[in-house]
């Protein structure tokens, strides 16, 4: 198996992580043509996004369902915990960082450029953001991982988008509140960033995003 896409986005990121924490050895390969809108890469994954699976030639995109098909298939660790519930509830945080978080840390990013800033559109960001950090800090378990004693699908989730939004708010945006500086959300992010498989894929993310950026900054 292959996985197409780049470290810097927190997508791709997510399903390193949580092939890390199975123990699958995942190789993560530039995309066939060259660009996620090449010919070749369309007939894997026709929505053209990062990242997407190469099992044996057929494509699987979107990250969690890559996660889930790594779940069912790969063996190795589990990425989910056994109790019903509680996979369900590991499932839930990953689906508010795809549904209430992300689609607010993207504008977010859209607004780097000082110059160019539209202030209603960044508070509106920040207001969403910090419901988003809520709404998750509620449904996750005692911890220290969002469900338990050990990393599942919903730390690779939130970890990773969290890396995405420190680097920005670190970048441009040194108002709206760190969203895990405190509370049962710090305990997690301290757990994440200490354990062995999640702290490298944080790390390199952050470093790869930090990345681009500075590339995008030079532009300007």
């Amino acid at each position: 198996m292959k996985l197409y896409g780049a470290i810097a986005s927190p997508y791709v990121a997510r399903v390193v992580m949580f092939a890390r924490i199975k123990g699958v050895d995942l190789l993560l390969a530039e995309a066939p043509g060259g660009n996620i809108k090449s010919p070749e890469y369309l007939k894997l994954n026709p929505m053209g996004k990062m990242p997407t699976l190469d099992v044996d030639g057929k494509g699987i995109g979107e990250s969690s369902i890559i996660c889930d098909f790594l779940e069912d298939a790969a063996g190795g660790q589990p990425g989910l915990p056994a109790d019903a519930f509680e996979r369900a509830r590991s499932r839930l945080v990953a689906r508010i960082v795809d549904l209430y978080l992300m689609p607010h840390v993207s504008p977010l990013f859209r607004q780097m450029n000082p110059e160019k800033r539209d202030a209603a559109s960044v508070d509106a960001a920040a207001k969403e953001i910090a419901k988003a950090y809520g709404y998750a800090e509620q449904v996750m378990g005692p911890g220290p991982f969002c469900v338990g004693s050990t990393p599942t699908l919903g730390d690779c989730a939130l970890s990773t988008s969290t890396q995405m939004l420190k680097t920005i708010l670190a970048a441009g945006f040194p108002e709206i509140p760190d969203p895990v500086a405190g509370g049962r959300l710090a305990t997690w992010w301290q757990a994440v960033q200490a354990h062995a498989a999640c702290g490298p894929v944080i790390e390199d993310h952050g470093k790869a995003f930090g990345g681009f950026i500075k590339m995008m900054a030079a532009r300007r």
